[in-house]
């Protein structure tokens, strides 16, 4: 079985974090986080726009990203970066996700996601299922999506393709 490593997992969030700017763009712009400078240079006028998110605006983008990731990994077993990345993720039994486990999952995303997810990273690559510390603690793993026991949203629940792919089998044994 192969279980997902960094790579396509950042693509994933990196996709995710954009889909969050939907909600974080309209927030900053009422909260008076929304600038627009316009410069004149020898060469004409140009515009750049930025914007600042912090204090109550901040904190709801943060909820709200949050209850997207729990609701459609919980649900789906991906989110909509990780089904254009083409993996999903499964307790380490090979089974779905429920909402437990995506709550403590994506709750630790806040620590994982230290040092623009660098705390993740190191616990991905030291660990031989490929598991950071919200995988670790919700006992999930990431895996190729026609490798997951059972298609979330595109395939045997919606009758597209009647097939099911082969469960995951449990990760190697750890020496103590």
């Amino acid at each position: 079985m192969t279980y997902v490593g960094v790579g396509r997992r950042a693509v994933a969030v990196i996709i995710d974090a954009l889909l969050s700017l939907v909600v974080a763009v309209p927030l900053a712009a009422a909260g008076g986080g929304f600038k627009s400078t316009t410069v004149n240079t020898p060469g004409g006028t140009s515009h750049t726009y930025s914007f600042s998110l912090t204090g109550i605006p901040l904190l709801v983008t943060v909820i709200v990203w949050l209850a997207y990731m729990i609701y459609t990994e919980g649900t789906w077993g991906a989110s909509l970066g990780k089904r254009m990345t083409g993996i999903r993720v499964v307790k380490v039994d090979g089974t779905p996700i429920d909402m437990q486990a995506s709550l403590v999952r994506n709750l630790l995303r806040l620590v994982d996601g230290l040092f623009v997810y660098l705390v993740a990273a190191i616990l991905v690559w030291t660990s031989p299922t490929r598991q950071r510390l919200g995988d670790r603690a919700a006992g999930t793993v990431v895996v190729p999506a026609h490798e997951a026991t059972e298609s979330y949203g595109f395939g045997v629940r919606d009758g597209a393709t009647g097939a099911t792919a082969p469960r995951v089998p449990p990760p190697p044994p750890t020496e103590r």
